[in-house]
């Protein structure tokens, strides 16, 4: 077995490197979200964050995505805006869980992260994001 495995390597060395950067890539990302103080969260847990502590949703995709389907009272900035610490909208929920929602979940996780380094104590990334709380038919607002 060990034979073939090296063999396989010699023969093709690329599909190998790219096989362990894929390996250390998938190792790396899962230890460094067991270690962030940013958690994700499913769809139930931030249903029950949003009705029983208040929590605040952060939607980070356009705004025109925006418009054609949101959760409820959630705020609409960038990813840009967090960056640069246009914050003014959130500061005064500081206290309170936030929850940060792209379209697939996939994208939330650094903006997250710089809400949290930026004193927010509580910040969450909902899983599967927007697409996930739709196809579960959950409600979505519409325009502003």
């Amino acid at each position: 077995m060990l034979q073939e495995i090296m063999q396989f390597i010699s023969q093709h060395p690329v599909l190998s490197l790219a096989w362990v950067a894929l390996l250390v890539a998938v190792i790396f990302t899962t230890f460094k979200s067991s270690l962030s103080k940013v958690k994700e969260i499913t769809r139930g847990e931030a249903t029950r964050l949003i009705n029983k502590e208040d929590a605040v949703v952060v939607d980070i995709r356009t705004r025109d995505d925006y418009r054609k389907g949101h959760i409820a009272s959630s705020l609409n900035l960038l990813p840009s805006d967090i960056k640069n610490g246009n914050l003014a909208d959130l500061e005064k929920h500081k206290a309170q869980p936030i929850i940060v929602v792209c379209a697939t979940g996939t994208t939330s996780r650094a903006s997250a992260d710089l809400l949290n380094k930026a004193g927010f104590e509580r910040v969450f990334t909902l899983k599967e994001g927007i697409s996930g709380w739709s196809g579960e038919n959950l409600p979505l607002a519409r325009g502003k």
